[in-house]
């Protein structure tokens, strides 16, 4: 049995006790970017990693990714240590502001990181057309990348990162700088994505986007997780109903359930009311404007 298949059972993203700090200049100390952080990430789900600027998300990827060493604890893809190789192969990687080499067009520059992952001749050539394809670029695949839209080049830069057809893709503020028209063409890309049983980690400020799009989030402030859970019951009021009756005459609004249904109302529906995921975000960090430089 192949190493792969022996951990198709392990989760794709397991952090435990991890722990990142910065040295300052001039032996000042150092600042802390990831603080005791616990994640588990499932098979076939979108998670959100969420937070303002400084709250640890690009540090936590970065780690992931092998870019990065921590100061303590420990991180696995796959149930292997992220520096392994088998562990990375299995792993797409799309950063805030990707670097392409401009002159080259979009199947080129496919054609030019295919290689670089080992792909040659026919199996090489029909990756890039699925991709072009998938990605909706086939029709510019000949246009030089100095041409293209940032929202083409997201969406090229997503197609790298699938080139050699990855378990788990990491996506780090995928749609920043893009038109309200291409963020929403990378938001289907995602929901694409999911539907072929990708796991999917998304760092994201957009989040509207996010909740449109993951199962479970995880909001970090200040390097610390603050609140984690499924979207759905993050957003839920806990302390609040909402009843929703019909009826041929006017509802006095200020009527309890047992007076609507003594007068003849039939109660069609009694649940919480639900908060927008920026609404549980700004209520569990407040407007705190204390933020580091990772």
């Amino acid at each position: 049995m192949t190493s792969r298949a022996a951990n198709r059972d392990e989760l794709p993203v397991q952090i435990v006790s991890l722990r990142k700090t910065f040295p300052l200049q001039w032996r000042r100390g150092s600042v802390v970017a990831v603080d005791n952080l616990d994640l588990q990430v499932q098979r076939g789900e979108v998670f959100g990693l969420l937070g303002p600027n400084g709250s640890g998300k690009s540090t936590t990827l970065k780690i992931l990714l092998g870019l990065l060493r921590p100061t303590s604890g420990e991180a696995r893809l796959f149930g292997q240590p992220v520096a392994t190789v088998t562990a990375r192969q299995r792993v797409g990687y799309l950063p805030e502001s990707p670097y392409f080499y401009k002159f080259l067009t979009g199947e080129e520059t496919l054609r030019f990181y295919g290689r670089l992952c080992g792909m040659k001749g026919k199996q090489l050539q029909k990756r890039i057309d699925d991709l072009l394809e998938l990605v909706g670029l086939h029709h510019s695949r000949h246009r030089p990348l100095s041409g293209y839209s940032k929202g083409m080049l997201q969406r090229i830069g997503l197609a790298q990162a699938l080139l050699h057809d990855p378990e788990l893709i990491l996506l780090d503020e995928p749609t920043a700088g893009v038109d309200p028209i291409g963020s929403r063409e990378m938001k289907d890309l995602i929901l694409a994505l999911k539907a072929r049983g990708k796991t999917i980690v998304l760092s994201s400020h957009l989040l509207d986007q996010v909740e449109q799009v993951c199962d479970r989030v995880a909001i970090l402030h200040l390097g610390k997780k603050i609140l984690e859970g499924q979207v759905n019951e993050l957003l839920t009021y806990k302390e609040k109903i909402s009843i929703t009756v019909s009826s041929k005459n006017h509802i006095d609004p200020k009527l309890i359930q047992s007076t609507l249904e003594s007068q003849g109302y039939q109660v069609e529906s009694i649940q919480p009311p639900k908060m927008t995921l920026e609404e549980v975000f700004l209520k569990n960090i407040g407007h705190s404007s204390t933020r580091s430089a990772f």
